[in-house]
């Protein structure tokens, strides 16, 4: 570009040329195509994969075209890839709660209450996958979780709120071992 405005290219890189708007949606539909049919990880990867179509950008033109497609990195064979949002599949209300189920399967729980809080216990590490787990299942009574280490603490705007989200969350819980080794639930009485 040139201090006129002007791109090397015969475009305008000003906002108000129709050309390279026209220019800037046909790249960025190369782009949502390009990663919808290549696993990209990098802005570089979709950088050089333009340049295999013939379009030339700098990975600061990728970088800036990735935000404003709302493309979003997740996770794909053991490594992140780009992703669209519109192709990112809705999950089902039944697939929203697996998370928790697979959370609540792998680590024991005791359930304990404070007021209008539970306090779900479990192992060291795991307070932050169990509220994240909560946070994105169907159970929506609590007003949030805040987790800890070992804790995680959900709060509760009432006591109806509560006792119906207790009661969403035990019939999500694996059934108890007939050790009862596995999953401890000790349930603290309200004073």
């Amino acid at each position: 570009m040139d201090a006129t405005g002007a791109d090397r290219r015969g475009g305008d890189m000003r906002d108000g040329d129709p050309r390279t708007r026209r220019a800037k949606r046909e790249r960025q539909q190369l782009e949502r195509e390009l990663v919808a049919e290549h696993a990209v990880t990098s802005q570089q990867q979709l950088v050089a994969l333009l340049a295999q179509r013939g379009v030339t950008v700098t990975q600061a033109t990728a970088s800036r075209d990735i935000a404003e497609l709302g493309l979003v990195k997740v996770a794909s064979d053991a490594r992140h890839v780009y992703a669209s949002p519109d192709d990112l599949a809705v999950l089902p209300q039944s697939g929203r709660d697996e998370r928790l189920r697979r959370a609540l399967a792998d680590y024991p729980v005791r359930v304990g209450r404070s007021g209008l809080t539970l306090l779900l216990v479990s192992e060291a590490g795991t307070a932050g996958a169990i509220g994240q787990a909560i946070d994105e299942s169907t159970l929506q009574e609590q007003e949030g979780t805040l987790a800890g280490d070992n804790t995680t603490l959900v709060l509760f705007a009432d006591e109806a709120r509560l006792l119906a989200w207790l009661a969403r969350f035990r019939a999500l819980l694996p059934p108890e071992p007939a050790s009862g080794y596995r999953l401890r639930r000790a349930e603290a009485k309200r004073p």
